[in-house]
């Protein structure tokens, strides 16, 4: 709180990986509090190189600058895939809304043997391909670092979640928010993404200056989070919430317009880190008590996906 104000926490995380073993659980202790506080934070000192995050943004700018025509050469086909094109309003991440005002670009770590899906990419720009399968890397090992830390936070071995994610099922998702035209109206609650939870375990989200990110306080409010230079933001998903009982928080947040930023371009690029789709997602030991039973049964990682997807794009 700063004079009043909610903030988003805000974790330096360089001491998690290399400092002492008591620094290490210092950062992993403020993580699991703004988890359960906020299921939001920003974390600085992450170990990503800045220059892998230019030249994601750059990338992405240059993918959505083609012509509707070529990207639709590679568009969404499918929840079982997840990869691919998905226009301007064709994705409802709140139901009840009007299609979102974004357009998206999903691709995934790719799995061996002839029948895995495999990324979609447009013809004639391999530097666009070479580009994202190397930020694709950066951000497994962020996540990895992460996941390390929550297992501290919550008295489990190392590789406790790790391990749980050891075949990549993630999705990197990259996002163009078009400029809105002179004398736009939003009809019936338009938004850039409507509120909604994240369906996986954890999210990373790299963002621009123009900002429009809103995370839903406890008590019910809208804040926005600001972007801060340097940092990430990473939020806890449906599964994490599931997993550690609702220790970990998953928060409502959406994308508005901010007046001041109405006639530009927004660009962010979120990491999807996601459980093996074999994984069991049952209440964590630690995070059961006798006041605080396990609230889910198991459910299967893959099978909780598919239903989120499914209901986010329709039948």
């Amino acid at each position: 709180m700063s004079g009043g104000v909610l903030e988003i926490p805000v974790i330096d995380f360089a001491p998690f990986l290399g400092g002492s073993e008591s620094e290490r659980q210092s950062v992993a202790a403020k993580m699991r509090q703004a988890s359960q506080e906020w299921g939001f934070f920003y974390l600085s000192g992450c170990g990503m190189p800045d220059e892998a995050l230019e030249r994601a943004f750059a990338a992405s700018k240059s993918f959505f600058g083609l012509p509707l025509a070529d990207k639709q050469q590679v568009a969404w086909q499918s929840a079982e895939s997840n990869r691919g094109y998905v226009g301007i309003k064709r994705e409802k991440l709140d139901p009840s809304r009007p299609g979102d005002l974004k357009e998206a670009f999903n691709l995934a770590p790719e799995q061996p043997g002839p029948d895995a899906f495999k990324n979609l990419w447009p013809e004639g720009h391999p530097r666009f391909k070479s580009v994202m399968d190397g930020f694709l890397e950066e951000c497994i090992q962020t996540a990895d670092r992460v996941l390390e830390a929550f297992a501290l936070a919550l008295a489990q071995p190392a590789g406790f979640f790790r391990d749980a994610h050891n075949e990549n099922d993630h999705t990197l998702r990259l996002l163009h928010y078009p400029p809105l035209p002179e004398g736009f109206e939003p009809e019936d609650g338009e938004s850039r993404a409507g509120a909604h939870t994240d369906y996986g375990s954890i999210t990373l989200l790299f963002q621009d200056d123009v900002g429009g990110l809103e995370v839903r306080t406890r008590a019910g409010e809208w804040i926005r989070a600001t972007p801060i230079p340097g940092t990430v933001v990473v939020n806890t998903g449906d599964l994490m919430h599931r997993w550690t009982n609702h220790v970990f928080c998953s928060t409502p947040h959406r994308v508005n317009v901010a007046p001041e930023h109405r006639h530009r371009d927004r660009y962010s690029i979120a990491f999807f880190c996601h459980p093996n789709k074999s994984a069991d997602i049952a209440c964590i030991d630690s995070c059961a008590t006798e006041e605080s039973p396990a609230i889910y049964a198991p459910i299967s990682a893959g099978q909780h996906l598919h239903e989120k997807l499914t209901n986010t794009y329709g039948a």
